[in-house]
């Protein structure tokens, strides 16, 4: 490893989905030229499909998309070894994303077949223990074969707060709920967001200014919603096609880091589309292909751009104009079996 040379984890779909991924991957990354370099597989785990990294400790997290959910938890060595140190059941069926609470006190994980989140707390190492809490969504939408019941899809707890945000696609609704620190319950307090039939919220991030960015896998489009002054909900602002192609489905988005631009992965078309970001809101701007197929998930690191393309198994690479924002491939893409997942790993101890 160089002095600044960073890891970067891959997830992605083992046989267990179907995919033909081993488990989770490790990747040296080359921040001066954004270079990947596969050093192989760390941990055998079953369809590590989403990784989320613990704020203050050397801890690794990965759902197992399976139809009997687990979330697994890894010690991180500073060669970013992988030690085993616990696997929960979620109570529910194809966990795809979780995230860690604020307060670094409980893991929330979203169970996609079975609509519901899982929460999990957090010992002083870190550890996951068994549920505290299984909250079940509800509802429905107009799309027969993927919204005939809630389908969660990503949990995003509030950084200041104790508050969870919840993209449903089934129900299209982003739902609000409050997390007890002490007990661990996850009580729904209603509807962030309620989105257009048919959108199938699935990802969302927060603008520069404050907006929420959400990415709507049916709709194939990138809505943004602004608080409304009159009582603070959230309203919609706006909404462009997140493609140029209508046969489209979005995964993903990022942002630049000084907020100009927003980043959609499109499966379909495989492409990566930009988008300029104003006050007014969102202009598409560019669309490149992601240099593979079936473009799952993006990281955003620096000037450089990493694409994990599932059906080609590869990762791909693109170096991001500081000015017009535009990602350009660069080199050939990184081999992986069915990636889903790219997580650039920050140790506690450099950026906590």
């Amino acid at each position: 490893m160089g002095a600044n040379d960073e890891y970067v984890f891959l997830g992605c779909y083992t046989g267990e989905s179907g995919g033909e991924g081993e488990g989770i991957a490790l990747l040296r990354r080359d921040p001066a030229t954004g270079d990947l370099t596969r050093l192989g597989v760390v941990a055998r785990t079953p369809s590590p499909s989403f990784l989320a990294q613990h704020p203050r400790l050397p801890v690794l997290y990965a759902v197992n998309e399976l139809e009997a959910g687990t979330v697994s938890a890894f010690a991180v060595a500073d060669d970013a070894a992988l030690t085993p140190l616990a696997v929960q059941s979620t109570g529910g069926a194809a966990p795809c994303h979780l995230a860690v609470s604020a307060d670094a006190r409980h893991l929330l994980v979203a169970n996609y077949t079975s609509g519901s989140v899982s929460v999990h707390p957090l010992d002083a190492d870190g550890v996951p223990g068994e549920r505290s809490d299984l909250l079940h969504l509800d509802g429905r939408g107009p799309v027969a074969d993927r919204q005939e019941g809630p389908h969660a899809h990503m949990v995003a707890p509030d950084p200041n707060g104790p508050d969870v945000l919840i993209a449903d696609l089934g129900s299209d609704r982003v739902w609000r709920a409050r997390l007890d620190a002490v007990s661990g319950r996850l009580i729904l307090v209603g509807a962030a967001v309620v989105a257009a039939p048919g959108t199938g919220p699935r990802h969302l991030r927060y603008a520069i200014d404050g907006a929420l960015l959400l990415v709507g896998e049916l709709a194939g489009n990138l809505t943004w919603y602004r608080p409304d002054t009159s009582d603070g909900s959230l309203r919609v602002a706006g909404a462009e096609p997140s493609s140029a192609s209508s046969a489209n489905f979005p995964s993903e988005l990022a942002t630049g880091r000084d907020g100009r631009f927003v980043y959609v992965a499109n499966r379909g078309p495989d492409t990566v589309s930009v988008f300029a970001w104003e006050p007014e809101g969102a202009t598409r701007i560019a669309e490149v292909v992601s240099g593979g197929q079936w473009p799952r998930h993006l990281a955003l690191l620096g000037d450089h751009l990493y694409v994990a393309n599932e059906r080609s198994q590869n990762v791909t690479v693109f170096r991001v104009d500081r000015e017009t924002g535009i990602p350009q491939a660069q080199g050939e893409p990184v081999g992986e079996g069915s990636p889903t997942c790219v997580l650039r790993w920050i140790p506690p101890q450099a950026g906590r």
